[in-house]
């Protein structure tokens, strides 16, 4: 047995300890969901914290993730590499960002077991660093055209079209590219927008504004909660506005720990994101959430959570904690929430308005949460119920295994089916009424 073999052996057998103990301390929390979740004390779990995650399995032939009552899903495409995001061209294109995590420096034992406990869950690798343009022609619901779109680049992920430029948020920038309107490639070289340090959370996120003339961006932190100085997280754990005239960018709201989809309510022409809260404090503290993002608004990290709740763990700056601002929805802990879409009523039958999230599942707590896509019903411009499944089955009932992994959703062309991009099933799943 090779030595790395040996070292992941290991971290799963400690790792497995370290469940089994914290679940002999009590029952599990309640998931803290909701507009006004209850959410458990902060308990720090040190130089032990939990790490659980279940091994790559993917999907056999023949099956699939499971559709709510009333829904069926189909494989869109299948045989990508690590699909993360999507992009709908206005001629029914669909276009897949295919990108993974890229380990940093290892630093400590915590360091190499979190990344080999990432390896044995397909969560990093060789990054494929491409776009995939796929086509379905014959409107069946099934992709039968395949094109590399673009290579070459740089753990790419949010993409948006404005008039003839197409326009990638690679992880150290946002890069523009000339575009041909029902093009089955980009050849054209790529003009660089913006810059933005690598490494950590690595996704960026692109959403233009309504009239087309700005692009928001979701960039995320470095660390956990800047363990390694506040220095390296300057321009990180925030959302920019790229004013495409000028050229110039600035931080729309910051204290965003990991925001990574954005989307706009129609209602209010707020912006959405949804965003990855920090580890190591426990199942269900803090949630994941979902929250409208004020220009000049501040959310709490790395100093607080939850608005004032304050991270013992952090070095303190009170007049930044007392105008944090608190969420509006929480999603439960370590849900690794990555995609957003708002969903108008109608797309999918008997579901109303709301906004649809790729939850990709969690790594870190006793008991496993996401591995699913949901639905938040909206009323009035604001989260108005509890959350509804979408799409479910991506993990094995005994938590040992997953076959998929959601992350980026999408309304499909026809404005009657979601795509979901599955980046350990590799796959893009699609979502539509039961016949």
């Amino acid at each position: 047995m090779r030595m790395s073999e040996a070292f992941g052996k290991t971290v799963e057998l400690v790792g497995a300890a370290t469940v089994l103990w914290r679940r002999m301390q009590g029952s599990p929390p309640a998931q803290a969901v909701g507009v006004a979740p209850t959410i458990p004390e902060a308990r720090p779990q040190g130089i032990m914290p939990t790490l659980k995650m279940p091994t790559a399995r993917g999907w056999a032939a023949g099956q699939t993730p499971v559709a709510a009552p009333g829904l069926r899903v189909n494989a869109f495409a299948t045989g990508l590499d690590h699909p993360r995001w999507m992009h709908v061209l206005p001629n029914g294109d669909v276009t897949v960002a295919e990108a993974c995590f890229l380990p940093g420096e290892v630093n400590s034992l915590f360091d190499r077991a979190m990344v080999s406990t990432m390896k044995r869950a397909a969560a990093t690798g060789i990054s494929p660093n491409r776009i995939t343009l796929l086509r379905d022609a014959d409107g069946d619901g099934v992709a039968e055209t395949r094109e590399t779109f673009l290579s070459g680049l740089n753990q790419p992920f949010g993409m948006a079209l404005l008039d003839e430029t197409f326009y990638v948020g690679n992880t150290d920038g946002v890069v523009a590219f000339p575009y041909t309107p029902g093009a089955l490639r980009i050849t054209g070289t790529g003009r660089p927008l913006t810059a933005f340090k690598p490494g950590g959370h690595w996704t960026r996120s692109l959403l233009p504004s309504a009239d087309g003339q700005r692009l928001y961006i979701g960039v995320g932190s470095l660390s956990n909660i800047a363990e390694s100085g506040f220095e390296v997280e300057e321009g990180r754990a925030c959302i920019y506005e790229l004013d495409l005239a000028t050229g110039r960018s600035r931080i729309f709201a910051g204290g965003l720990r990991n925001p990574v989809g954005l989307a706009w309510e129609p209602t209010t022409q707020a912006l959405w994101t949804v965003v990855n809260e920090r580890d190591g404090l426990g199942d269900e503290t803090p949630p994941d959430y979902l929250t409208s993002v004020r220009e000049g608004g501040f959310y709490g990290w790395p100093y607080s959570y939850w608005g004032g709740t304050v991270d013992d763990r952090v070095p303190q700056d009170n007049v930044a904690v007392a105008r944090a601002i608190a969420p509006d929805y929480a999603l439960g802990g370590h849900t690794a929430s990555l995609g957003l879409c708002w969903m108008p009523a109608g797309t999918l039958p008997g579901f109303p308005d709301g906004m649809v999230i790729g939850q990709h599942g969690s790594w870190n707590r006793s008991t496993l949460s996401g591995y699913r896509v949901i639905f938040i019903p909206f009323v009035g411009g604001k989260p108005a119920g509890p959350p509804r499944d979408i799409l479910s089955g991506f993990l094995a009932p005994d938590e040992l295994a997953s076959y998929g992994r959601p992350v980026g959703v999408t309304i499909g062309a026809d404005g009657r089916s979601l795509l979901v991009a599955d980046d350990v099933g590799n796959a893009i799943w699609r979502v539509t009424a039961q016949p």
